[in-house]
């Protein structure tokens, strides 16, 4: 049966890439992302109006239904009738005899200006089908409020969609950073209109304890509350005695079964982070006798303190496990996902060293160094998970010492780690930082929020999960990750994850002959204007220019200009002026001229301005030469 599923793949494959060729297929009122499997566009259109009725066949499909007609009616201004069965409308249906071309995700949608019909074998397939639907609409049904003389109309079209991975997500981590159950909801909402089918809840870490154990409340009492700071990350002044620990937050076990709940109706699954043994200063201020000086007595506040202030529990002590089998028994009674994710990154292992319980522990168990002491730990976390029926995931540091024998991999530094876990025959989700970090830089610094290093929009858009000589079969899929030390706030949340995360969703979606960056940016031009009436905040980093210095033979300093959006012009000025229209245009590599102070710089598309004004010292430019490239 596999056999027939792959030969039918790749035959939809092969039509689809040659449809490529034409114009059909590049139609712009079919801007979906992630770019469907194969498309036929067709003459005419079907129009949605107040008459207009949504029938549902199957299980679960009715909820489906009523989560189209919650999402047509804020914008539309009325509300579609719903009914069981089939008709002239809008059809939902489950298949009665399994389409195995679909898979468990797929779906086929046929529109028709009598008909719309959404077909798959499952209740998730239909969700993706209405998510493909709506993105067929106009932009103006994001809109939470009425758009009048709007026309509703959906281009005929026949759409045959698989996923190409089957782990498809988003990680937000609000440790560093508390986001309001509410926000949650809205970033839930917003990843999976894009097909992401993963959540990934980065719950505990060094700044904020942020879930509920009842059999040890003082994580939360203590743990998810520190002194308020702001300005740039690690240079934060430490909390001061008598300073009140009022910024923060945590989720109590009723928050958390509602926003399950709430992914669980949008088809996503929730998979929650407890990092462990490292990144656990929280736990240790809450709980100083699983540590091993037990002398930390602060939260971070985002100040430096990796291997000062112990962040890391305690290996030798019974105790310490005696408290994770009681978190990871609330936890896994909470979040119904099969996965929980321990993290097991960065773990300094100098406090070990000192401690006369891990070294007591490393004799008896007859381990060699710290490394197979943090092994340990993940294998006895590996067991107390099997024992709830879970299965561990921990970032690629696991590996380090040994691997548990079930554990999956998560690869964030770089591919490396991913590609020894999957040799090894484990499973395998790919994260690496310079693809999918969406809290780097997204362009030119000096016009972007403070963070660090660079992921640009092309980084994100050209990542390839599966590397050479790998079974696919080991890889699981990917995501982003949304490190929130410098994301002080949601909106910055959203300014950040998109559109990345529109270029991962299509990266994890859609086969990769398929894939088009050209095409990609029309689309997602086409959605930055459905996220503004949504109100979605997003990035329009790819508009501005991309400035290189480097030195020639003689060590002068030369710039080189380019921009990621390839349709665009660049002007510039040296004389201290700003660049428009009729400044210089860049056309070659850049000599500086003498004494000069600064460069400018500007893109253009036709007669507009398109990004930010550059402004850069030749100082600075001086600055960012990297020796010996040229």
């Amino acid at each position: 049966m596999k056999i027939i599923f792959y030969l039918f793949c790749l035959a939809v494959i092969f039509s689809a890439c040659n449809k490529k060729q034409g114009s059909a297929i590049r139609d712009d009122s079919l801007s979906v992302i992630p770019e469907p499997l194969n498309i036929t566009l067709n003459p005419g259109y079907y129009s949605i109006r107040n008459t207009s009725t949504v029938y549902w066949t199957g299980e679960d499909s009715e909820s489906v239904a009523r989560y189209l007609i919650a999402r047509l009616e804020p914008a539309m201004g009325f509300s579609l009738s719903v009914q069981q069965g089939a008709g002239r409308g809008i059809n939902l249906k489950i298949l009665d005899t399994e389409d195995e071309s679909l898979g468990i995700e797929g779906y086929r949608l046929i529109v028709t200006p009598r008909n719309i019909e959404v077909t798959a074998n499952k209740a998730n397939g239909i969700f993706y089908g209405i998510q493909t639907l709506l993105q067929k609409l106009p932009a103006e049904i994001k809109s939470s409020s009425i758009q009048k003389d709007v026309e509703w109309k959906i281009r005929s079209a026949e759409i045959v969609d698989i996923p190409r991975f089957k782990w498809r997500g988003l990680m937000l981590d609000v440790s560093r950073h508390f986001f309001t159950k509410e926000e949650v909801k809205e970033y839930i909402d917003q990843l999976a209109e894009y097909k992401m089918n993963i959540f990934h809840w980065h719950l505990t870490d060094d700044q904020g304890w942020r879930i509920e154990i009842k059999s040890l409340p003082k994580l939360t009492e203590i743990g998810a509350w520190r002194v308020r700071r702001v300005g740039q990350w690690w240079t934060r002044t430490p909390g001061q005695e008598g300073e009140p620990a009022e910024y923060g937050g945590f989720y109590t076990h009723e928050d958390i079964r509602e926003i399950v709940g709430y992914a669980k109706e949008r088809f996503v699954e929730i998979v929650p982070e407890i990092d462990v043994p490292g990144h656990a200063l929280p736990a240790i201020v809450a709980y100083p006798e699983i540590s091993c000086t037990q002398t930390v007595t602060e939260i971070n506040v985002g100040n430096l303190f990796y291997g000062i202030d112990e962040n890391t529990l305690c290996a030798g002590n019974d105790l310490t496990f005696e408290y994770l089998d009681r978190i990871f028994t609330e936890v896994a009674m909470l979040f119904p996902s099969e996965y929980i994710h321990i993290g097991g990154d960065e773990v300094y292992k100098g406090f070990w060293q000192k401690c006369p319980k891990c070294q007591a522990r490393m004799k008896e168990e007859g381990l060699n160094d710290t490394y197979e002491l943090q092994s340990y730990f993940i294998r006895r976390v590996e067991k107390m998970l099997e024992t709830k029926n879970r299965r561990l995931i921990g970032w690629d540091e696991i590996l380090e010492g040994g691997l548990a024998p079930n554990a999956t991999v998560m690869s964030w530094r770089g591919m490396k780690g991913g590609i020894e876990a999957a040799k090894a025959g484990h499973n395998v989700i790919m994260t690496p930082n310079n693809h999918t970090y969406l809290d780097l830089y997204q362009g030119e610094p000096s016009v972007e929020p403070d963070t660090y290093s660079m992921c640009r929009l092309t980084d994100s858009y050209n990542f390839e999960p599966v590397p050479d000589g790998i079974n696919e079969k080991l890889i699981l899929g990917g995501q982003g990750n949304l490190w929130t030390e410098s994301v002080p706030h949601f909106r910055h949340a959203e300014y950040m994850t998109w559109p990345r995360g529109w270029a991962l969703a299509e990266v994890l979606w859609t086969p990769r002959e398929l894939k088009d960056w050209v095409h990609f940016v029309k689309k997602t031009e086409g959605h930055f204007i459905r996220a503004d009436f949504a109100g979605i905040n997003y990035a329009r980093s790819m508009y501005n220019a991309i400035i290189t210095p480097f030195s020639d033979e003689d060590s002068n300093m030369l710039i080189k200009l380019d921009t990621e959006i390839k349709d665009l012009d660049l002007y510039y000025t040296f004389d201290n002026t700003d660049p428009d229209l009729y400044s210089d245009k860049y056309k070659d590599v850049l000599s500086v001229p003498k004494d000069a102070t600064w460069l400018k710089v500007i893109t253009y598309r036709d007669d507009d301005p398109a990004g930010k004004m550059i402004t850069l010292s030749i100082e600075e430019l001086q600055k960012r030469i990297i020796p010996g490239r040229n």
